[in-house]
C-alpha cells in the first residue's frame, strides 16, 4: 500500500476534506458543538450508501468511487461511535 504525503494526509477526502478544514475548526466540531452531531453523522451514512458510486468524476473509476463513499460512511458511523463512547465516559 502507497504511504500518504503529508499533503495527501492534510487533504484526505474521506477524513479531512480541505473544503471541510479551510477555518480554524472544522464543520463537524461546530456541528458537535452546537449539538446536532446525531441527526448529521447519521445522516450522512445514509446519503454515503445510498449514493455510493453514483456521484463520479473523471479522475475516478466506479469501484474506487463506490469504495471512497462507502469509506465516508464508515467514517461517520465510527466518529459517532466514538462520540457516544466519549460522552458515556463522563
Amino acid at each position: 500500500m502507497e504511504e500518504k504525503t503529508l499533503k495527501d494526509k492534510l487533504n484526505d477526502p474521506v477524513s479531512h476534506p480541505s473544503h471541510y478544514t479551510d477555518g480554524n475548526i472544522e464543520v463537524i466540531t461546530y456541528i458537535q458543538d452546537k449539538g446536532f452531531i446525531e441527526g448529521f453523522c447519521l445522516g450522512n451514512v445514509i446519503k454515503y450508501v445510498s449514493r455510493s458510486g453514483k456521484k463520479l468524476s473523471s479522475s475516478q473509476s466506479l469501484e474506487s468511487k463506490k469504495i471512497q463513499d462507502l469509506e465516508k460512511a464508515v467514517w461517520y458511523l465510527n466518529y459517532y461511535i466514538n462520540y457516544l463512547k466519549e460522552m458515556s465516559d463522563k
